[in-house]
């Protein structure tokens, strides 16, 4: 996986490591992702359409022997540990497999390991000691890096955050927490960008641009290819101020079609 991500220094401020996936599924569209909306307490995008993530926890960095297709680095393990967990955590999905095993865990038996989210969530347990306990290993092996997003330097709270995609297994049925999300659905890219433009949802800048991306693909298996035939280049967007306005920009080897756009009041 490091092989097609490339890395460059960023600032000495604190930035939180975070991981989200893209949980993809063939539907009546092309294609469609699950979704959640996050609840208006949450400090960062509350009220937002996003996919299912979050930070990194020590626990995410402690665990390679319980991982399949595991990255090089210990780094890159827990970007690929946080995203599976929050995913688990966030939506009920859980990409592991019993340990021996080259099928993913069954519907059935992941509905008895339910009451571990909560746990997991508030941090009672550590991922190691759930993997333990069930004797599962985590499907890394199943993500693929999609991008790379860092929080700009003028903003309050700052996250390095890795876009994963991975197929939603058919029989785990994904739904919301009801704590950090509120809401949830498998929506196609054309449907979310048809509702951030009308006002239905609330999208921010780096989760639109990602739908933009997923929507040029027609089916889960070109998008999956595509995305590992592409360079992750970090994107780190940044405000420039122009004659009519002020505008957010990326840089233009970033891969996606829109470089800069103007902000709006209340943006």
């Amino acid at each position: 996986m490091e092989d097609r991500i490339r890395t460059k220094p960023v600032s000495n401020d604190v930035i939180i490591p975070a991981a989200t996936v893209l949980m993809l599924r063939q539907g009546e569209s092309p294609l469609e992702v699950f979704m959640v909306v996050r609840h208006h307490q949450i400090d960062f995008a509350s009220g937002a359409l996003v996919f299912p993530g979050g930070k990194v926890d020590p626990h995410d960095y402690e665990i390679r022997a319980r991982c399949e297709g595991a990255a090089a680095t210990d780094e890159q393990l827990a970007f690929q540990v946080a995203a599976i967990r929050e995913a688990f955590e966030e939506c009920g999905v859980l990409l592991a497999r019993p340990r021996g095993s080259d099928q993913l865990i069954e519907g059935s038996r992941l509905q008895t390991l339910e009451h571990y989210r909560d746990p997991l969530a508030r941090g009672e347990i550590g991922i190691n000691e759930f993997l333990s306990a069930e004797d599962l290993n985590l499907a890394c092996d199943l993500l693929v890096p999609y991008s790379r997003w860092i929080t700009p330097e003028m903003m309050p709270k700052r996250f390095d955050t890795y876009f994963y995609l991975a197929i939603a297994p058919e029989d785990h049925l994904a739904i919301h927490d009801g704590h950090e999300s509120v809401d949830s659905v498998w929506i196609s890219p054309q449907q979310a960008l048809a509702g951030a433009k009308n006002g239905t949802y609330t999208i921010i800048f780096p989760t639109r641009l990602n739908i933009e991306m997923l929507a040029t693909s027609d089916s889960v298996t070109s998008a999956l290819q595509d995305a590992k035939a592409r360079t992750i280049a970090p994107v780190l967007p940044w405000m420039e101020e122009r004659e009519d306005g002020n505008y957010v920009c990326i840089a233009a080897d970033a891969g996606y079609e829109v470089t800069a756009e103007k902000m709006t009041a209340g943006a």
